[in-house]
């Protein structure tokens, strides 16, 4: 889609749209009502400026829509397809890393309650494996702070892949 698409939207089309990127209701609420935006650097400076005041809620909130690592997500919507794509080096991980990281799931979810977050996109297996062993020793502030980074880095990811850049010219022969 254009900016110029997402820019003209209604509320609740976009909502659903902004959603996909961060399930975070108040986030959402102000990404939508930020627009237009005039480029899509001018999206994302704003989104990543509404991110920096995420928290324990807002992580909370998030996570409903995040499968555990090495997890396929379920269902046919746009979070489970975005959760797949994102997650697709695991495919084809080695057996004993998949179950290193299925070990490593329980024990963070025993240690902070919560589904272990990472930016897996651009992330080998081993690599995911490495970040979840060494932020379970994480205290739970700064784990949070590193699981709303992650989290940030997700959404702006997911932002940038639904959003055209503003260079192109639109249907109508705008350039968005």
């Amino acid at each position: 889609m254009y900016l110029s698409d997402f820019n003209s939207l209604d509320e609740a089309t976009a909502r659903d749209i902004a959603r996909v990127w961060a399930a975070v209701p108040a986030w959402v609420d102000a990404v939508v009502a930020g627009r237009p935006y005039a480029s899509i650097d001018m999206l994302t400076a704003r989104a990543t400026e509404l991110a920096k005041g995420w928290g324990p809620d807002e992580l909370g909130q998030a996570l409903s829509q995040h499968p555990r690592i090495g997890e396929k997500a379920e269902g046919a919507g746009a979070e489970a397809t975005a959760s797949r794509r994102e997650q697709s080096t695991m495919t084809d991980a080695d057996p004993a890393v998949v179950a290193a990281i299925t070990a490593g799931n329980a024990a963070y979810e025993r240690r902070f309650d919560r589904v272990f977050l990472i930016r897996a996109a651009g992330r080998t297996p081993d690599q995911i494996l490495g970040e979840l062993q060494r932020r379970l020793a994480n205290d739970d502030e700064a784990e949070v702070a590193e699981a709303c980074a992650q989290l940030a880095e997700i959404a702006l990811l997911r932002l940038r892949g639904a959003i055209d850049g503003d260079d192109r010219i639109d249907r109508e022969g705008r350039t968005s």
